[in-house]
């Protein structure tokens, strides 16, 4: 008996998979028409309805969400489940808005829409929900991020179904009375030449008008189902119960001229594009993970014959090197670190070879003009993948002055005028202890020998700490582990709370010509804790590195110290909650006991697993504590970023020169980038900021970076 059993389970097992891996296959690289896919499919469901009909829904509801550009193809298999699968499916729309999976919900009502086509689902009550959702756009009281998002579903479920003229009517008034302060901020280009940067709801209402001029005809989406029209109209019709991402611009870098050969380009307002770059997005979205997967994935796009297909992929993926480097000048700056990082990643894979002659042009630019930077910046990157003699090798001798120096430690204690430096005695000292492998406590009796006056560097200290004694030890041991640098941070510890800057300060002076060193170093120097964000941040704003100020490692260094600090405050946020979650189910599971001794008791939250109230509170002040460090961080960054543009501005209006250089546009990104790439974590300080930091009085060029930001989540 229990062997029929296991028997009949496993052969139940086996008709489940069949029959997902027949579904999810339906009208795939198929010999036959997606139609006789369909009829074939239909067939075998039916024989398996009975046993398997809730298995069935959940794989065609999954299918609905996961496989969006096969729509109409699952729609059309629907009228055998009528109203379940539709009140499944609201039910899919209702818990994606809930959990805030927004392409879920988008992909979960434009199915609802498909529906109607089928006669699954009545025109009226489709476009009751919809005119519903169209409601949230007169909510004032709410962000409008949220009535955008509500707008942005409606309008690409309308391909789908044909609207009526009060809904679109709707729509357009909300779109003309909608802020689009955060358009400039989330821009690749700052021009429009030679193709428009359109915000995304923008694009696709004026896809949606060119639809509409088109009597609702599109080339793009198969309709399966009007083939079994005639089967289809007879079914019973059923009626919908009742009822924020961030927004972006839509990439453009061709139009049909870019395109000479083989099938059009469609339209940038047709509504073929849009449908198109969806389903490529869509694509990129679920396989990232896996290259390979996702390349294939691209290139055997179902209407590859019917498009320039590597045009669009390329156009969605944003990597055309030869369009993008004649037009970097206009290009937003974390746009330009992801170009420059493809760019080395690509030559590494390629021999590093490239046509540099044809770019020589830009040799007769400025230093910080984009065109030289970018190949200084590429230069820097492959010299992390390779090494500095091919470098050299593989660039043109005119490119001299853009290729980086040699990566070596310039250890001041060893060069010529090294007998005339006060420290070089003791420096010399300190290698031979350091080369036997001497105690940390010994390093710091050396170094009592050193006098406290007398330096060029005493003015960096305030007089609470030897400026020379930091010199020789760290310029000393980093020299010495210049092969092996993790070789003995211990005795740097000793100096944790005396002058972290000059620290930073030595570290530039000895590696100033190996950009990953500084990078390696300060990124081991945050994680024990001998140099702490503030000072990294305070470093990178001094005036000692205004050379370098420019300079992509410069800015990587900012970000990861960022970070740093950003994973630490959610990692305590983390920690208190769970916590805090234990100690609430360990209250509620001793005062169950004591009322209902009665019943069988559920297993208590032992005593080990609960935290006491002391160290709820312990972690309380941490989390505190790291908040205000974090809130330090950010107002020493966005103080910088005001001082240094302010008094560039100043200056340049004083003297009557335009303010508008490279180094400002370079500046400007920067801070640009910090907003967007840390926003979430910004965000909570956006009152204060605005209170002490961007008030009205500031300069408009300045204050329109943060209201821009603000008004990413307004």
């Amino acid at each position: 008996h229990r062997r029929n059993k296991r028997r009949r389970v496993s052969e139940n097992q086996e008709i489940e998979d069949r029959l997902e891996s027949l579904i999810l296959r339906v009208g795939e690289r198929s010999t036959s028409s997606v139609e006789s896919n369909l009829e074939g499919l239909v067939s075998v469901l039916e024989a398996d309805l009975g046993t398997f009909r809730l298995k069935i829904l959940r794989i065609l509801s999954d299918c609905a969400v996961r496989m969006p550009e096969k729509c109409t193809v699952y729609t059309t298999l629907n009228y055998k489940f009528g109203g379940e699968f539709v009140d499944h499916m609201v039910k899919t729309f209702k818990e994606s808005l809930k959990l805030c999976r927004w392409d879920a919900a988008r992909y979960s009502l434009r199915f609802l829409a498909d529906l109607v086509n089928c006669h699954v689902i009545s025109a009226t009550s489709l476009l009751q929900l919809l005119d519903t959702m169209i409601d949230v756009s007169n909510e004032d009281t709410v962000p409008q991020v949220r009535r955008d998002w509500f707008v942005f579903a409606v309008l690409s479920t309308l391909p789908w179904e044909s609207a009526l003229e009060s809904l679109l009517l709707r729509i357009e008034v909300y779109l003309n009375k909608r802020s689009k302060k955060h358009h400039n901020a989330l821009r690749v280009w700052s021009s429009d030449a030679p193709h428009p940067q359109e915000e995304y709801l923008d694009c696709l209402w004026a896809q949606i008008r060119k639809l509409r001029q088109d009597n609702w005809a599109e080339k793009h989406i198969p309709r399966p189902y009007l083939v079994f029209d005639s089967i289809l109209c007879e079914a019973l019709q059923h009626n919908l119960p009742a009822i924020y991402p961030m927004p972006w611009v839509v990439y453009r870098m061709f139009d049909y001229t870019d395109c000479p050969d083989g099938p059009n380009l469609p339209g940038a307002h047709s509504i073929e594009r849009f449908l198109i770059e969806e389903h490529l997005h869509h694509i990129i979205e679920t396989y990232h993970h896996e290259r390979k997967d996702c390349a294939a994935q691209l290139l055997s796009f179902p209407f590859k014959h019917k498009i320039p297909l590597e045009y669009c992929i390329v156009e969605v993926l944003a990597q055309a090197t030869e369009i993008l480097f004649m037009r970097i000048d206009s290009m937003n700056t974390s746009c330009f670190d992801r170009f420059v990082n493809w760019f080395s990643y690509h030559l590494s894979n390629f021999k590093f070879t490239w046509s540099w002659d044809e770019w020589d042009s830009c040799l007769l630019l400025d230093g910080e003009h984009p065109r030289p930077k970018f190949i200084q910046e590429v230069l820097q990157k492959c010299l992390r993948l390779s090494y500095h003699q091919r470098i050299t090798e593989m660039m043109p001798t005119t490119y001299a002055k853009l290729i980086p120096m040699t990566p070596v430690p310039n250890y001041k204690y060893a060069n010529e005028e090294a007998a005339s430096l006060p420290g070089t005695t003791v420096a010399h000292q300190l290698v031979v202890a350091i080369r036997q492998k001497c105690a940390p406590e010994e390093v710091v009796n050396i170094l009592k020998d050193i006098p406290s006056s007398g330096y060029s560097g005493e003015e960096m200290s305030d007089g609470s700490f030897n400026a020379l004694k930091i010199d020789v030890f760290v310029q000393t041991l980093l020299n010495l582990g210049s092969k092996s640098f993790s070789h003995s941070f211990a005795a740097i510890s000793k100096f944790h709370s005396e002058a972290q800057i000059c620290i930073l300060h030595n570290i530039f002076e000895l590696w100033s010509s190996h950009q990953q060193m500084m990078v390696v170093l300060i990124d081991k120097l945050l994680k024990l804790q001998i140099v702490d964000c503030s000072a990294v941040a305070t470093w990178i704003f001094s005036k000692e590195m205004t050379g370098e100020f420019t300079k992509m490692y410069l800015w990587e260094i900012l970000h990861l110290t960022i970070k740093k600090m950003n994973k630490h405050v959610i990692k305590l946020n983390s920690e208190l909650s769970e916590a805090k979650d234990k100690l609430a189910k360990a209250d509620s599971s001793s005062s169950d006991s004591e009322d209902d001794s009665s019943h069988k008791r559920k297993k208590p939250i032992t005593h080990a697993d609960k935290p006491s109230e002391e160290v709820v509170e312990r972690m309380e002040e941490k989390l505190e504590a790291a908040n205000v460090n974090q809130k330090r961080l950010f107002l020493i960054v966005f103080q910088r970023f005001i001082m240094i543009l302010s008094e560039h501005l100043l200056r340049s209006d004083t003297d009557g020169r335009d303010p508008d250089t490279d180094w400002y546009r370079w500046t400007i990104g920067r801070l640009q980038q910090v907003f967007l790439m840390h926003h979430e974590q910004v965000q909570k300080y956006s009152s204060t900021l605005e209170t002490l930091l961007f008030t009205s009085d500031l300069d408009t060029h300045i204050l329109e970076v943060f209201q821009q930001f603000v008004a990413l989540r307004a």
